[in-house]
């Protein structure tokens, strides 16, 4: 198995508590989870060369910040 990087994260504690509900939900860490959802963007990126959405860097209409 490949040598796994260590990368500090902020999170805000709405967002945090938001993944964590949804790793407890598929069994997983907080850090599992986060690595599940980057890869899923990663593999979205390379099948199609574009980001999972378009408006990506738009900013989202959640309250989670």
């Amino acid at each position: 198995m490949a040598e796994k990087k260590q990368v500090p994260l902020r999170l805000s504690e709405k967002l945090y508590d938001a993944i964590a509900s949804w790793a407890e939900d598929d069994f997983r860490s907080v850090n599992g989870q986060i690595e599940y959802l980057l890869t899923e963007c990663v593999k979205q990126r390379k099948k199609n060369g574009r980001y999972v959405s378009e408006t990506l860097d738009e900013p989202i209409e959640l309250d989670i910040q």
